[in-house]
């Protein structure tokens, strides 16, 4: 159990209220910030930790809101500024990061069955196991994959030793839901509809529950650090996605944190070329059959942004306090610390008022920030990386053994050398129909263009060089014939590929 957190006199106190834990990550943050120089001396350690921070549903903009991540991660490392979800959808993509590969290769293709969800992957044979291994200890706390714990909530998937993991279906919960705490089901709140789902649990204070992972994740980290043995920590937010019943002052479904609500109200609504995009002719026809907002709907959006920019804050604060933790126990220096996320989301772009699966840039690009020993420090990197780069990123820092063919390169490769290296790889993103209102389609993303192929026989060709915000579809133009036979046939290629054939 985690330090602390199994004490019965911590139990008694309201030491997990939400004023204890604001008040804790509070001071781990300011030590955090005020970390700037060598760590105390480190233990014999021959491999680094590994700490993987991964939010649900955050687009590339809303980093505005997480400046503890941009200056301790992306500042004091390496960001990668052009990163892909390749199957843009929360179960796929994390998957995806658990065994390298693309969706198509560890068949899980949607968020539910029969072809999705926590039961469709082969949890034997995925990342915590490779590291377990490879002589690390393993803990995940937060979001698993979809439908985990629906049928047995206490359930530890295979290569996890510390197992903290959200049980459906309260995951999306930001107050009253359930964890499966090492086999024993923990219910922090109580309702109806909780006790039906974790039945016979033990009983917690309401706690929210960005805080409440901080909490644990940091209490990991003083118990594993310093330590001859390194130790991989997965964390996985729910924010900035929507979850639980309404709060009285706001109609949006994210619950920031009670302490940030009304944080960013004075907050614009990012409106980009393309956003209630005034003329989709070119679109398919489930874009063109959308109507253009009006202004109850543009309000909407805009209050949704400021609820999902305000969650955010409350994990801002969390990987402030780990890296405050890593640098007091004098790990921070010998730990490769990611952030993520699992896939974007709509904002207006394209008429859509909020959404994912699509294969616009809104819904697949993602952040992607990292730190750690041979990380360059403050570096951009422009070439394409993906969540198939995961799980290659981290083998290969770990020196563990992947029993999967991993379809991704290792971001510790690409951030070392010029990205002229890497210049032609090209990112495959597909979809299976996860959407009833978004048809089944496969994509190819290049530095210069992206062409999808929609299996209802439509088409879209963006050249982004002179197009970013995906405004025009040049699939008839006959200017453009050769580069999309050129991208046709690649991106059959690509659909097929496995392992080195899909790195070129």
């Amino acid at each position: 159990m985690l330090r602390g957190l199994s004490n019965p006199s911590i139990r008694r106190r309201p030491a997990l209220t939400i004023g204890a834990l604001a008040a804790i990550l509070a001071l781990l943050v300011l030590a955090a910030g005020a970390f700037d120089g060598a760590a105390p001396a480190q233990t014999a350690q021959a491999k680094p930790n590994v700490v993987v921070v991964m939010t649900d549903d955050q687009t590339v903009e809303q980093m505005r809101a997480l400046r503890r991540v941009r200056d301790l991660i992306g500042r004091a490392g390496t960001t990668f500024t052009r990163n892909f979800s390749t199957f843009p959808l929360c179960c796929p993509s994390r998957a995806t990061y658990l065994t390298g590969q693309y969706s198509r290769n560890h068949r899980v293709r949607g968020a539910t069955p029969p072809a999705g969800g926590f039961y469709q992957l082969d949890s034997s044979n995925t990342l915590p196991v490779w590291l377990r291994d490879a002589g690390y200890a393993t803990a995940h706390i937060g979001k698993y994959l979809n439908g985990y714990g629906t049928r047995a909530p206490r359930e530890v998937p295979a290569g996890w030793e510390e197992w903290h993991g959200s049980v459906d279906p309260t995951t999306y919960n930001y107050f009253n839901y359930c964890l499966n705490e090492n086999g024993t089901l923990v219910a922090y709140g109580a309702d109806s509809k909780l006790a039906t789902a974790c039945p016979n649990a033990e009983q917690r204070p309401r706690t929210y529950q960005g805080d409440l992972y901080s909490h644990k994740a940091v209490a990991y980290i003083n118990q594993r650090a310093p330590a001859a043995q390194p130790f991989f920590l997965s964390v996985a937010y729910l924010a900035p996605h929507g979850g639980g019943p309404h709060h009285a002052q706001q109609r949006c479904v994210t619950k920031p944190a009670p302490r940030h609500y009304g944080a960013y109200a004075g907050a614009r609504l990012p409106r980009p070329p393309g956003f209630d995009e005034p003329d989709v002719s070119d679109k398919p026809a489930f874009i063109r059959k959308l109507p253009r907002f009006n202004s109850p709907q543009i309000a909407d959006i805009r209050e949704d942004y400021q609820c999902r920019r305000e969650s955010l804050l409350a994990v801002d604060e969390g990987v402030g306090a780990m890296v405050a933790a890593l640098a007091a126990n004098g790990e921070l220096d010998n730990t490769l610390f990611v952030f993520t996320s699992d896939n974007g989301w709509f904002q207006g772009e394209h008429r859509v008022t909020s959404s994912k699966y699509k294969a616009y840039e809104p819904s697949v690009r993602v952040p992607a920030l990292m730190r750690g020993p041979g990380v360059p420090r403050d570096k951009r990197v422009p070439t394409l990386t993906a969540n198939i780069d995961l799980a290659s990123t981290i083998v290969d820092a770990a020196a563990a053994q992947p029993r999967r063919t991993l379809d991704g390169v290792s971001l510790l490769e690409l951030a070392r050398r010029p990205p002229s290296l890497f210049a032609g790889r090209d990112i495959l993103l597909e979809n299976v129909d996860s959407d009833p209102r978004t048809p089944r389609y496969s994509a190819i993303r290049t530095s210069r263009y992206k062409y999808v192929r929609y299996v209802t026989g439509e088409r879209e060709l963006y050249d982004l060089l002179f197009d970013p915000y995906e405004e025009r579809s040049l699939h008839h133009s006959p200017r453009y014939a050769d580069v999309r036979a050129r991208l046709a046939r690649k991106l059959a290629r690509l659909r097929g590929c496995s392992g080195a054939t899909c790195k070129r």
